[in-house]
């Protein structure tokens, strides 16, 4: 018998829903609807330590979505997680009773490290499923809006860390001008090698025979390298991107103009302001590993948290 639930990821960025029907003897999946919607709750969190009043409401109008289409598809267990905006929020709170009244249970405000394991258990399965004999351990990066995961592991996570760099956190700490000049660059990169460094410090990533990319950032790079006329969730699956098409990627973005990266088809109009920063953080983290690609992988963190609840 199949066990119907509804995983919510409310990060920085986005806010995901998927619900699902789950096998509990098998693991199976039976996927019902999986929905994105870009509402930035993490705006301004960097700079002020609050949630911002108009990132609530728009988080709120999204969450009352996503409450009725759970209710129209009788999910029988529903788990909401909120990642790196929330943690850093005094004001989170309110964020809390907001979810809570919408949904009827309670958000959980998880760490990094929580945020790692389901993200690492999300990208895992599909990575070890493929078939292609991706060698182990598996070293997952998440880069979210305002934090990176660095997860470490085989069958189970073996190391994890969460460090403060992600696409929104940069944009908006660095990468100001459009497009951003080579010191403001010059002073991202600084703040990413250093939170790598930190990684590095907990987990050893040097010991990742795989790198597996998940999250908005890692693929909508893949979406750009395949030179997709529009996004197309099938083919950024188990692709992988080279460490010199990562690299010229992010030159590209960080180069362009607002304007011209909104004219591009694959990246979400939500996102156009802040790949440039996701793309950098991503070429680095290749560059310092020295492995010769990134396997991206749209099963991540939402997975994690559906699988979970079996």
């Amino acid at each position: 018998m199949t066990i119907r639930v509804a995983a919510i990821d409310c990060g920085t960025n986005s806010l995901r829903l998927l619900v699902t029907d789950l096998d509990p003897a098998s693991g199976g999946a039976n996927e019902l609807t999986r929905r994105m919607e870009i509402v930035r709750l993490g705006q301004g969190v960097d700079a002020t330590g609050r949630l911002a009043p108009e990132a609530l409401r728009r988080t709120f109008a999204v969450c009352d979505e996503y409450a009725a289409a759970i209710r129209d598809l009788g999910a029988e267990r529903v788990r909401f997680v909120a990642t790196s905006a929330t943690r850093d929020a005094a004001n989170r709170d309110e964020f809390v009773e907001g979810v809570r009244s919408r949904f009827g249970v309670e958000p959980e405000v998880v760490s990094g490290d929580q945020e790692a394991a389901l993200s690492f258990n999300g990208a895992t399965k599909a990575v070890a499923a493929d078939g292609a004999g991706h060698p182990t351990p598996y070293l997952v990066v998440d880069i979210g809006g305002g934090s990176t995961e660095f997860v470490l592991g085989d069958a189970a996570v073996e190391a994890a860390r969460s460090v403060d760099i992600g696409c929104v956190r940069l944009t908006e700490r660095h990468l100001t001008q459009d497009p951003p000049t080579g010191a403001q660059i010059s002073a991202a990169l600084r703040d990413i090698d250093a939170a790598i460094d930190l990684a590095a410090a907990h987990v050893p990533i040097e010991q990742a025979k795989t790198l597996v990319g998940v999250a908005g950032s890692i693929t909508t790079v893949s979406a750009i390298a395949l030179g997709l006329p529009e996004y197309d969730r099938d083919r950024v699956h188990l692709s992988r991107i080279s460490a010199r098409t990562a690299r010229r990627v992010a030159e590209e973005l960080l180069s362009s103009t607002h304007e011209q990266r909104a004219a591009n088809p694959v990246i979400h109009p939500g996102r156009v302001d802040v790949i440039g920063a996701g793309a950098l953080i991503l070429a680095q983290i290749v560059d310092r590993l020295g492995l010769a690609e990134v396997v991206v992988s749209e099963h991540d963190i939402l997975d994690g948290i559906a699988l979970s609840q079996l």
